[in-house]
């Protein structure tokens, strides 16, 4: 898979993307990850990006032409149209779901936006998608655009040691991670559930599944919407209703 970053701070970006996980999946071409400098394409002879907005407003907004060329020169590069996403908090939220169907992709582009935003027209023109990562605002689209790329490399093969070290992750299932322990056994007073340190696998399982569903209860309820419940499940997020109204009466 290959994923193209188009942004102002190409430096920024690949700090990131040499580190970790995904700088070792780079490495070994296991994801292809370019970052184009927008400013590089645009025709001013001041290397300015950006203008005041028509009908007035505080700050300035990155101009069409830049964006546009820089698209265009990946299009020829690549010898087809990759799928690009603009970062943005008016776009819809980022799920694990939206994630796992991304990493199916050959070719996505992301554009990072900055200032106050990017000129509506070039959005219209070669926008596929828009994607936010909270409803929040930061000052770039470039953290954004690492935390999607971050994300869809993990779901590539090879990139992780082993396929359980993200389908037991938070959010893979539409359920919370379990709590992690490691040594000491001790800590503060502290100590390890016995369960973990049993040896018993079934035992084990069912300990991870049901603080996974309990923490999810706990956390984000909203999350057991969209959950794949067995009747197991079903049963002990009844007892922990339960519990529950016996505690606020």
């Amino acid at each position: 898979m290959r994923i193209d970053i188009l942004t102002l701070f190409p430096g920024m970006c690949e700090a990131f993307l040499d580190e970790s996980i995904i700088g070792r999946a780079r490495e070994s071409g296991k994801v292809v990850i370019n970052c184009h400098d927008i400013r590089a394409y645009t025709l001013d002879k001041h290397n300015r990006v950006d203008d005041a907005p028509y009908g007035g407003g505080t700050g300035m907004i990155m101009q069409t032409q830049p964006i546009y060329s820089c698209f265009e020169s990946l299009c020829e590069e690549l010898g087809s149209r990759p799928h690009l996403i603009y970062m943005t908090p008016q776009g819809k939220t980022l799920t694990q779901q939206r994630v796992r169907e991304l990493s199916c992709y050959e070719n996505i582009a992301i554009l990072c936006g900055h200032y106050e935003g990017v000129d509506e027209r070039v959005i219209e023109e070669i926008v596929d998608e828009e994607i936010s990562i909270g409803d929040y605002v930061i000052t770039g689209g470039e953290l954004p655009a690492l935390i999607l790329a971050d994300s869809i490399s993990r779901m590539l093969p090879g990139v992780l040691a082993n396929e359980d070290a993200f389908t037991l992750e938070s959010h893979f299932s539409s359920l919370l991670e379990y709590p992690q322990y490691t040594r000491p056994y001790e800590w503060h007073g502290r100590e390890v559930p016995e369960v973990l340190i049993s040896g018993h696998h079934a035992n084990i399982e069912k300990w991870q599944r049901e603080q996974s569903l309990k923490r999810t209860f706990e956390r984000r309820p909203d999350l057991l919407e969209k959950a794949d419940l067995g009747k197991k499940d079903k049963e002990f997020i009844e007892k922990l209703k339960s519990e529950n109204d016996i505690e606020n009466d």
